[in-house]
Order: structure tokens, then C-alpha cells, then sequence
């Protein structure tokens, strides 16, 4: 215990963040010299490298990776005592928070969220970015967004996440569909003409399809949209079908009729996720606060 410098954890904690020197050094405003020094002497008191030069940028070891989660805990720990005096009141406080999500997302978590906030917070304002899933750890880095809600990324594990909900899907047709019963076997739903979404825009097949050709069957699809916002109005109009996640038509089911298709264990995480130079920042964490038991209560 005589060697450990608490600067030296609040040093580690940015590298492992930002597993970048000269981007933690600027981060803890300390010259690059002096923070690569402090990296020479947590590697000395771990014994081990830490991190390590890769492709791009540098990558942490298998025993940075499990220093980061406790070292966070503590200093988490540590920074709430030291700040417990400065209160964060949301009733006054002028803030503009940042989200990615996609427009599912926006749909049922955000458009609540800002309904909400009239209430709680009438001078917060949220400004809603659509995501991007391969910038939005570059993104949030360089605060472009202050946080997104979205599935979490094996490989952005330096962020911190909270879990908010698994999601499932339904399977939705007209009122009085003659045939949307038949989704609940995998063959009669093959047999049903399909609506499918592709964010990234004009894919016709989906994970779905996967688990159909490994049952033997192929679906036909009609059209590919690029959200899932539009499909209930097409769906409402035609015979096509569509499998829709369930929270997007939770205020919707009376427009149209749907099944749970028993077969299908398609299931999706949806994440909060935000980057260090955020967690600290009490509005940032009233925020994420909402967010999470807005979602809870629903």
C-alpha cells in the first residue's frame, strides 16, 4: 500500500478509458511525458504491461481489463463523497444533453423522455443524433454525443454501460388478417409476404432469415424499409406482415392485429451507454437516471 499514489488509479482509470497517452495525458491535463512515467510505474506495481501498442492505438490486457470495473467502483466511490456538497438541481439548471439512438429508440424512449422533462426540467433541452453504430464510440470520445441508447459492442467494453431492456418482436397484419395466425409455425409465416427493415438501407434479409434457413424454410419479402416507424401504416393498408420490436407498437396494438411468434428467440439488448469525461457530471447522471426508470416504469 506504500507504493500506491491515488493519482497513479485516476491515471490508470483514463488509460484504460481513453487507451490512448497522449489523449488520457490531455484528458488529466498533464504533459504525455509524466503520464507515460505513471504508466511505467502501475506496470511495475501490476506487473504487467497494461496496455499494449496494437493496430490502432493500444489495447488493454487481460489484467487491465479486470482492474478497470473495480478501480472505477472505488474512485466512483471516492468522487461522490468528495462532491456530495454540490447538489445538482434540476428544476433551474440549463443543460443541453446529447443522444444517439436510432428512430426506434427516439420512438419509444426519448419522445417520453422529453415529454417528461417539461415537467422536471423545463430549461434541459435533449438533442436527438441519429445513430451510427461504428462512430458512436468515436463520437462520444470526442463529445459529439453525450450518451447513446442503443444494442452495447463486445468491443467498445472502455465504455460504461447500463442495461435498460431486452427486446422481442411481433409479428403484426391488418385488422382481420385472413392468415397472420399462420406466423406461429416457422412455415406459415415463410408462407406470409413480408415487410423487413434495414436501417443501413436496401438489405432484403435479416437475422430472421437465419434462423429460418436452419428450420428449412425461406420467407418472401416485398419490401425493405429503412425504419420501423412507417411499417405499422403500411402494414394497416395491405396484407403484407412484419415483425416489429413489441415496445414500438406497446400504445399501437388497436390499429393493428398481432401474434407472438413462439418460434422466433430473436432478442435484442438496449444499452445506455456513455463515455468517462460524462460520468462524473451531476446533470449527466440525473439524465441517465430518467432514462433509466422512465424505461422501468413502462
Amino acid at each position: 500500500m506504500k507504493r500506491i499514489d491515488l493519482n497513479l488509479l485516476v491515471s490508470l482509470e483514463a488509460l484504460l478509458v481513453e487507451r490512448n497517452v497522449t489523449r488520457a495525458a490531455a484528458r488529466l491535463h498533464m504533459s504525455q511525458p509524466a503520464l507515460s512515467a505513471q504508466l511505467n510505474r502501475l506496470r511495475d506495481l501490476f506487473k504487467d504491461p497494461l496496455l499494449v501498442p496494437a493496430h490502432r492505438g493500444m489495447v488493454a490486457t487481460a489484467k487491465a481489463l479486470e482492474l478497470i470495473e473495480p478501480i472505477r467502483a472505488s474512485l466512483d466511490q471516492l468522487r461522490g463523497t468528495l462532491q456530495g456538497h454540490d447538489r445538482f438541481n434540476p428544476t433551474t439548471a440549463e443543460l443541453t444533453i446529447s443522444i444517439a439512438c436510432t428512430d426506434y429508440v427516439e420512438a419509444v424512449v426519448v419522445a417520453p423522455l422529453i415529454v417528461s422533462l417539461r415537467e422536471k426540467a423545463p430549461r434541459i433541452r435533449l438533442a436527438v443524433h441519429r445513430l451510427a453504430p461504428a462512430s458512436v464510440a468515436r463520437q462520444l470520445a470526442d463529445g459529439d454525443v453525450d450518451m447513446a441508447i442503443a444494442t452495447p459492442d463486445a468491443g467498445q467494453a472502455h465504455l460504461r454501460t447500463r442495461h435498460l431492456f431486452e427486446e422481442s418482436y411481433i409479428l403484426i397484419g391488418r385488422p382481420g388478417h385472413p392468415r397472420i395466425a399462420e406466423g406461429v409455425t416457422p412455415s406459415g409465416f415463410a408462407g406470409l409476404e413480408q415487410v423487413i427493415v434495414s436501417p443501413s438501407g436496401g438489405g432484403f434479409s435479416t437475422p430472421v432469415d437465419a434462423t429460418l434457413e436452419a428450420l428449412g424454410h425461406s420467407r418472401t419479402i416485398v419490401a425493405s424499409a429503412a425504419s420501423f416507424l412507417v411499417v405499422p401504416s403500411i402494414i394497416a393498408s395491405s396484407d403484407l406482415v412484419a415483425l416489429v420490436p413489441r415496445r414500438l407498437m406497446q400504445s399501437r396494438l388497436g390499429e393493428v392485429a398481432w401474434i407472438d411468434v413462439p418460434w422466433l428467440l430473436e432478442r435484442f439488448q438496449v444499452e445506455l451507454i456513455w463515455h468517462e469525461r460524462t460520468h462524473g457530471h451531476q446533470g449527466q447522471q440525473w439524465i441517465r437516471e430518467q432514462v433509466h426508470d422512465l424505461v422501468a416504469a413502462t
